[in-house]
């Protein structure tokens, strides 16, 4: 074999061991004995960290600060999910900065994970400017969800219309003095 022969050997096969060290929980059958099992059973410490690790965003944005907590993030897609129904909820860039433009009060909500950064970097800015509370969350598939989109949403604004109900009110100035603590932290 020749020495251009053996090199490209050499870069497949640490190719290979690159692609098994990738996964993890995947087992080959060199190694496992059987070729019937190529993955293993997760242990509970690895299905506890698995957990853990859906909790945590893959990517949060360097500009999402104030980044809401777990109780709070809970219950801002409780509230964004209720208002969603009751048709007093913004969705997506485009709309909510309308809103804020309008003054229209109430609480913005935008993900931490959205990239590039620069597509809601102006929102904290105009937020602040007309004296709107804001706060991130730490995923954008959650924000859809709450929603009611089928797709992940970036910003979303609970406005505060005069015929809310009273239940809504309630939770929006919860939500908006737990955003305000957040801030002054």
């Amino acid at each position: 074999m020749d020495v251009v022969g053996s090199e490209k050997k050499r870069r497949r096969e640490s190719a290979a061991s690159v692609e098994r060290s990738k996964h993890p929980d995947e087992v080959t059958p060199a190694s496992h004995g059987s070729k019937k099992s190529k993955h293993r059973s997760r242990s509970a410490d690895e299905s506890t960290t698995a957990a853990a690790a859906a909790d945590r965003p893959l990517l949060c944005s360097p500009l999402a600060r104030p980044l809401a907590g777990r109780r709070l993030t809970k219950k801002l897609l409780k509230l964004v999910k209720k208002t969603a129904k009751s048709k007093h909820l913004r969705r997506g860039v485009k709309e909510v900065v309308k809103s804020v433009r309008k003054r229209e009060r109430g609480v913005c909500v935008l993900a931490a994970d959205v990239w590039p950064p620069d597509v809601i970097s102006h929102l904290p800015v105009l937020c602040e400017e007309a004296t709107i509370s804001y706060c991130f969350v730490p995923s954008r598939q959650d924000l859809g969800a709450a929603g009611q989109t089928k797709r992940p949403t970036s910003v979303t604004m609970v406005v505060a219309a005069p015929d809310m109900d009273e239940e809504y009110r309630a939770a929006l100035d919860e939500c908006v003095k737990m955003i305000r603590e957040l801030h002054e932290a």
